[in-house]
């Protein structure tokens, strides 16, 4: 007979299922309770009526019982006829055995209770029990399930890291998949050159950076970049954030830092990436109240272990945040964080670049310009331009085309700004008739003024939550710097709404309540952050709080200047946004007509572009292009 052929050394095995200890147990405990029923139930003697047991003991034929409980088990002393040697039975009180046999009848008993209610009273319980307690052990610690603990991740692997470790060819981002930050590019590209040839970097004696922070605003691809860096050294690559190691337990946040920075030895060299790590990295006792011994307790571990792993271990730790002003001094200093990379918003340069990257699976028209897309989004990110590009396809498809065009990046650029549009929102006619005039005055007055951003669209179609109108004003180029004309430019701008509804003799109404608030903060930082009040002199009387959040400030804190500084800064900033109100009504009377001619065209087609407004009368000022200063207080 021939055998069969072995299997070859290099064959792949057959896959077998693979259980957890937590199914194994549950799996042991299903077979223990099946097996037990069997011998309780399961095959064994006939059970017989308990009259037909009593007229076997009348007889004298058996030879021993055996009582558990109602159930009744013997042996007879000669097998019957049919080979039976045993038998079962239930017991039935002996008052009514004794009356039921006097007249014949053949009775036996019944268990009291099914085998249901067995399982439900005496394994359910026990069962739950376990089962709270296992429930309990995983979430109450923290624990997260998987892995090979028995209990998923719970009160045995509090203190385990949580940092997903993905292997060196799992990473398949590149340099080439990031754009737009070119600077922090050449920056990281020596952490890679580092990862790869350390040796050419120790020659002279130099070591690898301890750890670099990637510094910018929500979207504009920090996390990205870090992929990117695991992606071109080709080492094993930790990513967690810095959520995961705050506990409401003292000890389980340290526990896991150091659990991570150990697997992190173990596989160096390689790159933990600390997402978030204002959530881990907060100053010490910043809080006024209690409950901070977790928090500090996990970050003195960190420093530790940033400070205290061996400079020959490759390790580099990349971490993010959007907010460096709540840091920890002792985590910035040289030592710990040597580097920290600036990653800001695109220039415009560089918004064409991350718009080539997210448009190359997208079927384009001929008339798409990426230099024209990105001088239409100043301010957006990375991650905005992403949802743009997806806009944009998301309108081709509504309308049936073949290829995305330059008109569908155009409203979705006014869908991203503005919000959607709301046109179930029915205006009455006077009301209707009042946002054309405003709108129409922004316009005019953004035309009049020279060097404003010019006009794109002007339209009275409802969009977002409050707009019942809006006009599309967008840079010509990238600024960094504005002086103090073009600052009371932009308020005059914004008072061209409330301008032209005073000149049709309209009541004051509501729709200038968010030009106001953007007026009055920019009179603000011209006179408590900028120093441009020749009253209150070259001091800085305000600081600005968000970096790049743009956060409204604390609760409370302390004003640095006095009453009569405070009455005089709120003198200065009434007087600007007086000046910028008379400055937009002056303009806007040297074109009535326009005014009143353009209104009425837009409340015919809703929308006007820039290019269909004519222009107005230049503004004329006697003070040429500067201001004079107020008076002195």
């Amino acid at each position: 007979m021939p055998m069969p052929p072995k299997p070859r050394s290099g064959a792949p095995k057959p896959d077998l299922p693979k259980f957890k200890p937590s199914q194994l147990l549950w799996m042991a405990a299903g077979v223990l309770l099946a097996l037990n029923l069997l011998y309780q139930f399961g095959a064994g003697p006939t059970p017989i009526p308990y009259s037909q047991f009593e007229q076997y003991l009348a007889q004298d034929k058996i030879a021993r019982i055996t009582v558990a409980g109602d159930i009744i088990r013997g042996a007879f002393k000669q097998p019957e006829a049919d080979g039976t040697t045993g038998f079962t039975t239930l017991r039935v009180p002996s008052d009514i055995a004794v009356e039921l046999a006097k007249h014949g009848v053949e009775f036996s008993g019944a268990a009291s209770g099914s085998l249901l209610g067995t399982l439900l009273g005496w394994v359910l319980p026990p069962l739950l029990f376990v089962g709270v307690w296992l429930v309990a052990s995983r979430y109450m610690m923290g624990g997260r399930g998987g892995g090979g603990s028995l209990f998923g991740g719970g009160l045995l692997s509090a203190g385990r890291s949580r940092a997903k470790l993905v292997a060196e060819t799992d990473v398949q981002t590149s340099f080439e998949d990031v754009a737009g930050v070119d600077e922090a590019k050449a920056e990281l590209h020596e952490i890679v050159d580092f990862l790869k040839r350390p040796e050419a970097f120790e020659r002279l004696g130099a070591h690898i950076p301890r750890g670099i922070l990637l510094i910018g605003p929500p979207g504009t691809g920090k996390t990205l970049l870090a992929r990117a860096v695991a992606g071109e050294a080709g080492v094993p690559f930790f990513s967690t954030n810095g959520a995961e190691f705050v506990e409401m337990f003292v000890g389980v946040g340290a526990a896991r830092v150091r659990d991570l920075f150990e697997q992190a030895r173990k596989l160096a060299p390689c790159i933990i990436f600390i997402d978030e790590l204002d959530a881990l990295g907060r100053t010490r006792g910043a809080s006024p109240v209690g409950g901070q011994d977790e928090k500090e307790q996990t970050l003195n571990q960190l420093l530790a272990e940033m400070d205290g792993f061996d400079r020959s271990v490759a390790i580099v730790v990349l971490s993010a945040t959007n907010r460096p002003e709540v840091l920890d001094p002792a985590l910035l200093r040289a030592g710990r964080f040597d580097r920290q990379v600036l990653v800001d918003r695109p220039e415009k340069k560089g918004r064409a670049q991350i718009l080539k990257v997210h448009l190359k699976r997208l079927t384009l028209a001929d008339d798409v310009d990426l230099d024209a897309i990105a001088a239409l989004t100043p301010g957006f990110t990375g991650a905005d331009l992403a949802n743009l590009a997806n806009e944009a396809a998301l309108r081709a498809t509504r309308r049936g085309a073949d290829a995305v065009a330059l008109e569908d990046f155009a409203e979705s650029v006014d869908r991203i700004v503005a919000g959607l549009e709301r046109r179930s929102r029915v205006l009455i006619p006077r009301e209707r008739r009042i946002v054309a005039y405003h709108e129409m005055g922004h316009a005019l007055v953004a035309l009049a003024i020279p060097g404003i951003d010019p006009v794109q669209k002007v339209s009275i179609i409802p969009r977002g939550v409050a707009a019942l109108g809006y006009t599309m004003q967008h840079p010509t180029e990238d600024r960094f710097l504005l002086g103090r004309n073009e600052l009371e430019a932009r308020m005059t701008v914004l008072m061209g709404g409330r301008a032209a509804e005073t000149l049709i003799g309209s009541d004051v109404s509501t729709g200038a309540a968010d030009d106001l608030v953007k007026a009055t903060d920019i009179a603000r930082g011209m006179v408590l952050r900028f120093g441009m009040d020749a009253g209150l002199g070259p001091v800085a009387w305000d600081t600005e709080q968000g970096q790049f959040l743009n956060e409204p400030g604390s609760f409370w804190r302390p004003r640095r200047y006095s009453e009569a500084t405070s009455r005089e800064a709120d003198d200065a900033v009434r007087g600007l946004l007086n000046r910028a109100l008379e400055r937009a009504l002056a303009i806007l009377r040297d074109n009535r007509k326009l005014l009143d001619t353009t209104a009425e065209a837009l409340l015919t087609h809703e929308v006007l572009k820039g290019s269909e407004i004519p222009c107005p009368k230049p503004e004329i000022r006697a003070e040429a292009t500067v201001l004079p200063d107020p008076p002195d207080a």
